[in-house]
């Protein structure tokens, strides 16, 4: 099938609507009935303004970037970033166009 992908990203300790962003981004999409989401933690990363994180010491718990990620149908994408923007929530993303399917087995 041909569809979107969707990847978001989020510092692993922002709240978004008092719980944290990972964790709204994913049951904002099962919420939505969207199927499938998983989020992945950094083991490093820079943002806009260009400082390094990385996760190399215990004080630096919570500032890595956390990637969430959707392989959707075009309009459950749009039904998404639709519903994130009525939220009133800022968040940076990526979007690329994707096959994604099971194997037989």
């Amino acid at each position: 099938m041909n569809g979107v992908f969707l990847k978001f990203y989020v510092h692993e300790n922002r709240r978004l609507h008092g719980i944290l962003g990972y964790e709204w981004l994913l049951e904002k999409a099962r919420s939505l009935g969207c199927h499938g989401g998983t989020a992945f933690r950094a083991i490093a990363g820079f943002g806009r303004h260009g400082v390094l994180h990385e996760d190399h010491f215990f004080e630096l718990a919570g500032d890595l970037p956390v990637e969430v990620g959707f392989a959707l149908e075009a309009a459950d994408a749009e039904r998404l970033l639709a519903e994130i923007a009525r939220e009133g929530v800022a968040v940076s993303y990526v979007r690329l166009p994707c096959e994604f399917g099971t194997t037989a087995g």
